[in-house]
Formats: C-alpha cells, sequence, structure tokens
C-alpha cells in the first residue's frame, strides 16, 4: 500500500457537501471529504471499525471555519473500495498518508481518532511522526484488553462471518444502539446509512480482517498495544484522551491506563456518553477540541 493512484479526485458526489468525493489511490476507489480553507492548519478525522465519515458529521463545519478538515473512509468500510493484501493497522496507517498524499496535504496534522480511528493515528504518528502535530483520541483502542463480545467474535473468523450475514434493520438498530448511552440517537437516518455501508462488497472480509489483527475472543491483543503505546509516549506530543463514561465498546476504564502511560496528556471523560462522545456530545466535544488544537496552534 505505498503507490498512490494517478487519478484525480471526483467531487461533489453527495448533495449538501460541498467537497465530499472520491480519490484513486492505491488503485482503489476511496470517499474523501475535505472542507475549508487549504491555507489554514490541517486536521484529518479517522472513524471507528466498520464506521465511516459520517461519525464527524456535526464537526466539519465547525472545525472548517478556520481549519482544512480531510476525513477518509477506510479502505473496505464506508463507501471505499478494499485493498488486496493483508489487513493491519501499519497498512490502514500508510494508506491513509497515501492519501493525504494524494490531497497534497504533507503538513504536520492535528489527527483526532474514534476507536480504531484512535489507534490508526497513532501509528501514523509512529510511522512518520513529522506528520503528526498532535493527537486527539476519542474512545480509542489500545488502551486496554477488554472490548464489546461483538468484536471478539469477530476475530473467530467463521462465527464472524455467520454472524454478518445478517443485514437486517434489526441488526443495525442493535449495533448503532450499543454505540450511544441516549437511544435518541439512533435515528432513522442513520439506520439507513450503516445499512448501505453493511452492504459494501468488501466490507465483510475487512471487518475480519481488522478484528483478527486487533484481537482474539479474549480480547484486543496485548503486542500491538504495547509497541504502539510505547512508541507514542516517547514522542511527548501534545495529547488529548477523552472518553465517554457509559462506553459498552470499549469501557471508559481504559481513560485510567491512558493516564498512566501519557502523562504529558490531557484527559476529559464525559458523563451520560458512550462511545461516541464526538456525537453524542459534539458541542462539548467541539469545544474541548477547538481549545486544545488553539493551544497547541499558539506553543507554534
Amino acid at each position: 500500500m505505498t503507490g498512490v493512484g494517478p487519478s484525480p479526485a471526483t467531487r461533489a458526489t453527495r448533495p449538501g457537501t460541498p467537497d465530499d468525493g472520491f480519490l484513486t489511490v492505491d488503485g482503489i476507489r476511496v470517499r474523501y471529504r475535505d472542507e475549508g480553507a487549504r491555507d489554514r492548519p490541517p486536521i484529518l478525522l479517522l472513524h471507528g471499525i466498520g464506521r465511516s465519515l459520517e461519525d464527524w458529521e456535526g464537526l466539519y463545519g465547525r472545525l472548517a471555519v478556520d481549519h482544512r478538515v480531510i476525513s477518509v473512509d477506510l479502505p473496505g468500510f464506508g463507501l471505499s473500495e478494499r485493498t488486496a493484501g493483508r489487513y493491519s493497522l501499519e497498512s490502514l496507517a500508510r494508506f491513509v498518508i497515501a492519501a493525504l498524499d494524494t490531497l497534497g496535504e504533507h503538513r504536520p496534522l492535528h489527527v483526532v481518532g474514534n476507536s480504531l480511528g484512535g489507534a490508526v493515528a497513532m501509528k501514523i504518528s509512529a510511522l512518520e511522526p513529522q506528520r503528526v502535530r498532535s493527537l486527539v483520541l476519542a474512545n480509542s483502542a489500545g488502551f486496554g484488553k477488554e472490548v464489546t463480545i461483538a468484536l471478539r467474535i469477530l476475530a473467530i473468523r467463521p462465527l464472524g462471518r455467520r454472524l454478518m450475514k445478517d443485514k437486517s434493520r434489526k441488526v443495525a438498530y442493535r449495533t448503532e444502539r450499543a454505540l450511544f448511552y441516549d437511544r435518541k440517537f439512533v435515528t432513522e437516518e442513520r439506520l439507513d446509512h450503516a445499512q448501505e455501508v453493511s452492504r459494501n462488497p468488501g466490507r465483510d472480509d475487512v471487518l475480519l480482517a481488522v478484528a483478527g489483527h486487533l484481537g482474539t475472543f479474549r480480547g484486543v491483543r496485548r503486542r500491538w498495544r504495547t509497541q504502539l503505546l510505547g512508541t507514542i509516549a516517547a514522542q511527548h506530543k501534545p495529547t488529548l484522551v477523552v472518553w465517554g463514561d457509559e462506553d459498552r465498546i470499549l469501557p471508559a476504564s481504559h481513560l485510567e491506563h491512558a493516564r498512566q502511560i501519557f502523562p504529558h496528556a490531557e484527559f476529559h471523560l464525559f458523563e451520560r456518553t458512550g462511545h461516541m462522545p464526538q456525537i453524542e456530545r459534539e458541542e462539548e466535544f467541539d469545544a474541548l477540541v477547538r481549545r486544545f488544537v488553539a493551544d497547541v496552534e499558539k506553543q507554534g
């Protein structure tokens, strides 16, 4: 996953999104969103496993006022095509780097990642430290072994494949409901989109591959967590770690481990909040990120 395809971006593919289109990266079609002035400090938003760039919907307009805001559907997720070959944190991180190169963005970024996206954000910093100016890790993978049973089942490929055969509305509702403390966020629009992305031809294989790489039925693998966290801790980059106290996917107890690993970082625990504080606590999350990024920018 090192080459970048020559094809230009095709923009404005969906009504109401001013710069939401597709890139060709490593020969595959990847959906992206790119908003804000190109000369402003860049922010990269990375979604979680099986998710899409819609998970940042409420933040684009807010952050794009004074930043260039970029997000992508990771390969095989959302509406992006899958790549060939083995999936790993490194392959995902290198793919994001290739997408940034395609977009002509080579400056150090403020990288905001949710769940798997947090681990990918850290991996980008580990692979190419000069490309990451700061990290915002929202309910990020990597800080503990514990994870929802649904993802542990996916690590057992035959069971996982059987589990994913059901693309019904009921399954979509159950999956979305697990992400939020407040059920009001499980909207008909989110269910429609969840069913749409579940029909991505590459999604099931990629989901199984990523789940198997990250963990086993017993939980998230220790080896990659230990290596990655050690590397990032040694970099001492400005870091903000946030969590929802009612997270059913990755428990809030992981925040305490993050405090031990990253004593230099800032921390925030959202009350009555699930796995996606950027949605469930949109205004507060936006204020935290904007303040944090502004502080980093002031430091030069």
